[in-house]
Formats: C-alpha cells, sequence, structure tokens
C-alpha cells in the first residue's frame, strides 16, 4: 500500500515534474518566441526607423534639391530680368543716342538749309547790287565820255573862237605883267644907290606881285588849252565832277573856261 502510495507519489512527482519540465519548455518556448518576436519587432523597428531615416533623408534631399532648383530658378529668373533691364536700358540708351543724332543731324540739315538760303539770298543781293554798279559804271562811264554839245559844231566854234580870244587875251597880259616885272628890275638895281626912302623895298613888292599875276595868267592860258582840246573832241561841256551838261549853255559863254556846273561848283 505504502509502495503504491510511493508510487503513486512518484508517478505524481513524475509527472509534476514532466509537467514542470514541459511548462519550463513551453515557457522557454514562449520567452525565445517572445525573444524573437522582440528581435523581430525590434529589427522592425529598426527597419522603419532606417526607412524613415531614409525617406526624411531623401525628403530632405528633395527638399534641399527643389529649394536649390527654386534658388536657382530664382537666381535664373534674375539674371534674366537684369539682363532684360540692362538690355532694355542699353536699348533706350540706343534710342536716346539715336533720338539725339536725328535731332542733331536735322538741326544741322536745317541751319545747312539756312545757311544756303541765306547765301542764295546775299548772291541774289550781291548780283543784284554788281547789276546796278555795273548800270552804275556803265552810266558813268557813258557820262565821263559824253559829249553834250557834240550834235551842236556851230555852238563849239562859237566857244572855240571865245577860247581863243581869252588865250589870246591872257597871252597879253603874260606879255605886259613880265615885262613891267622886267622894267622894275632895272629900276631897282638903280634905286639900289639912292634908298633912303624904302623905294627898293616898295619895287620888290610890287614886282613879286608882277610875277604873282603872269603866274595865275599862264595858268588860266593852261586851262583854256585844255578846254580848247575838249572843244577839239567835243566833250567840252561836261562837268568834271558829276559829269553832267554845264546848264545853261549860255554859261560856257561868259565864263571862260568852265569845267563845273553851278550845283557842283557850290558844293566845292
Amino acid at each position: 500500500m505504502a509502495a503504491k502510495a510511493a508510487a503513486k507519489a512518484r508517478a505524481e512527482k513524475d509527472k509534476a515534474a514532466a509537467a514542470a519540465k514541459t511548462a519550463a519548455a513551453k515557457a522557454k518556448e514562449k520567452a525565445a518566441a517572445e525573444k524573437a518576436k522582440a528581435k523581430l519587432d525590434l529589427e522592425k523597428a529598426k527597419a522603419k526607423a532606417a526607412a524613415d531615416k531614409a525617406k526624411a533623408a531623401a525628403a530632405a534631399k528633395a527638399a534641399k534639391e527643389k529649394a536649390a532648383k527654386s534658388k536657382a530658378a530664382a537666381k535664373e529668373r534674375e539674371a534674366k530680368a537684369k539682363a532684360a533691364a540692362k538690355a532694355a536700358a542699353e536699348a533706350k540708351k540706343l534710342k536716346e543716342a539715336a533720338d539725339k543724332r536725328k535731332l542733331i543731324e536735322a538741326e544741322k540739315a536745317r541751319k545747312q538749309k539756312e545757311i544756303e538760303r541765306r547765301e542764295t539770298e546775299e548772291r541774289k543781293r550781291q548780283e543784284r547790287r554788281e547789276a546796278e554798279e555795273r548800270k552804275r559804271q556803265e552810266a558813268l562811264d557813258a557820262k565821263m565820255h559824253s559829249k553834250p554839245y557834240e550834235k551842236d559844231p556851230k555852238f563849239l566854234a562859237t566857244l572855240r573862237d571865245l577860247l581863243l580870244g581869252k588865250r589870246e587875251e591872257y597871252q597879253g597880259m603874260i606879255a605886259t605883267k613880265e615885262s613891267e616885272a622886267d622894267e622894275m628890275l632895272v629900276d631897282r638895281e638903280r634905286l639900289e644907290y639912292d634908298d633912303e626912302d624904302g623905294s627898293s623895298v616898295s619895287s620888290d613888292i610890287q614886282r613879286d606881285q608882277l610875277k604873282e599875276q603872269a603866274a595865275y595868267y599862264r595858268l588860266q592860258v593852261q586851262e583854256i588849252d585844255v578846254a580848247l582840246a575838249r572843244v577839239a573832241e567835243g566833250s567840252y561841256g561836261r562837268c568834271d565832277e558829276c559829269y553832267e551838261p554845264i546848264r545853261p549853255r549860255e554859261r560856257l559863254e561868259v565864263q571862260l573856261p568852265a569845267f563845273m556846273c553851278m550845283s557842283c561848283r557850290a558844293s566845292v
């Protein structure tokens, strides 16, 4: 009985031991499974963390690349804007320069046109002045070579006779005055021996006056010779100043010789 009980006890002990062993094995298996699960979970967590990290790095890289692209795009846009602004400024500058050149050229053309217009006007005025001067000179030449009484030979013959008569009269006066002066010279030589009353001085004065009168008449003869030469060529009776005919013509018969009209003579 006791053996049975002992066997039973041993069987129960063995059973309990086996159960404990089984329980221990199960516990060990469970622990191993939990450990394996924990390890797997850890690996999964690590893998997830790595994946998240890689994803975050990729996202950061993508964001960085995006930011870099955006910055590059912004920089490119800024460069394009600057280039466009520079091109616009240069185009504006070129346009302003072109407009300025056009204005300068237009002003130069206007000034040149004005110069040409003035030169043309001045040339025309000069041509008119020259034509007027030629006309005046021709008229003056015609006057200077005019022969106012050429068509009246009888009148010229009368003037020649009058001039010749006046010339002969002056020649006689010259001879008379010189003869009187020569006589006074002889008288002076005689008076030099008896000059208490100063008669020789008075004689000298009178003799000088006679010589001056003779010189005056000699000059008149020379003028008459000029007048006679003009009568011969038909130009006598033309005023030496204005070249107009001396009028009235009767003056030519009274004043011998006459070389100026009354107006010109009055202004001398």
